[in-house]
């Protein structure tokens, strides 16, 4: 009888910690949040969209999180400043720029399955002959 493949966490299951820091104040917060969900921070609202990390067996590890950041003025509609993914071990790699405001990802948690999957066979392909001329070349 065949087993049932264990899947990784749902995304809906999924947690991750946004930090936050109001430039002018020096304001940092830290957030947990579930994908769909969304904090107010200041003038920004921080909405989690997914998150994702490796599984422990492989390396390096990394997280990485899509996040959505809305600016809110007084008298104007919101405005999208940052829609993208931000990863935790290098938060450099995709930064929201904006000059009152820093997001950045802490962490991504989920589970995974307790051992890795079952590689899949080698892909077995018949090996050619080799011709008497391309031996004799490798020879000389």
């Amino acid at each position: 009888m065949l087993k049932a493949p264990v899947l990784p966490t749902p995304v809906a299951q999924r947690v991750l910690v946004v930090g936050a820091l109001a430039k002018r104040t020096g304001e940092t917060r830290f957030f947990t949040l579930k994908p769909g969900q969304y904090v107010d921070f200041a003038a920004l609202r921080i909405t989690a969209r997914t998150c994702e990390t490796t599984p422990p067996w492989e390396r390096p590890a990394l997280s990485g999180a899509f996040l959505q950041v809305d600016e809110r003025r007084p008298g104007q509609p919101a405005a999208r400043v940052f829609s993208g993914w931000l990863y935790a071990q290098s938060p450099s790699l995709n930064v929201m720029e904006h000059p009152r405001y820093d997001v950045w990802l802490k962490s991504c948690a989920m589970a995974f399955p307790e051992s890795p999957p079952a590689a899949p066979p080698a892909a077995s392909r018949p090996v050619a002959p080799k011709s008497p001329a391309s031996a004799t070349a490798a020879a000389n």
